[in-house]
């Protein structure tokens, strides 16, 4: 007896189906804007490597937005979120100017494991100041391989690539960084008497108390 519910004339979905890979990884196609293959292909390469380091952070953020504890959970966790989502954003952009260049973007994360130059976190949870901690290093490594590549797309002629590198990955970068390096800063009551110049900075020693 036929399966009734096959479509009619062979409409059914292909899901069993392989496809043929039309670009591979790492090889560009020609498109006409103006630069040449070679000036692109550095470019899709410095990208690549920005674009898996960016998609690293942004992970690690989730990670930490998920994870954070503490006093300060409610405020963390809605900034970790929010860097999360401004990444995600870059990485997006990043990702659509490798493909305009004619390359292939990094994409899975298997793949951005093995290209990815920030250290992997543990699985488990850290605390607060180190969750910061981490999250700074890993913006300060996408800092300098985004200026080093800015400097290079530059001085090739490629204009369009040294705007996104500065203006939409490096000028977020810095402000996050900013906002979580101010919550590594000791701050203390005024009238407390470690509010003095001298002693700004430090932690209270802990009082004895008899027993």
């Amino acid at each position: 007896m036929a399966n009734s519910n096959r479509r009619p004339n062979g409409g059914d979905p292909a899901i069993a189906r392989h496809g043929t890979i039309l670009q591979d990884y790492g090889k560009s196609i020609d498109l006409p804007i103006g630069l040449s293959q070679k000036v692109r292909d550095e470019s899709i390469q410095l990208l690549n490597q920005v674009l898996a380091d960016t998609m690293t952070l942004r992970d690690l953020y989730k990670k930490h937005h998920w994870q954070v504890s503490g006093r300060t959970f409610y405020q963390l966790h809605l900034l970790f979120d929010k860097h999360y989502q401004e990444q995600a954003e870059v990485v997006d952009t990043l990702a659509e100017r490798i493909q305009l260049l004619g390359g292939i973007s990094i994409a899975m994360a298997a793949d951005v494991a093995e290209e990815t130059t920030i250290e992997r976190p543990p699985r488990g949870r850290e605390d607060v100041p180190e969750q910061i901690s981490r999250l700074l290093r890993a913006h300060e490594i996408i800092m300098k391989s985004a200026r080093k590549a800015a400097k290079i797309v530059d001085d090739n002629g490629d204009p369009g690539t040294n705007d996104v590198l500065i203006s939409d990955l490096l000028r977020l970068n810095e402000l996050q960084t900013w906002f979580l390096a101010e919550h590594l800063v000791d701050l203390f009551p005024v009238g407390s008497d470690m509010a003095t110049p001298e002693k700004a900075g430090t932690r209270p020693k802990a009082v004895e108390r008899p027993a």
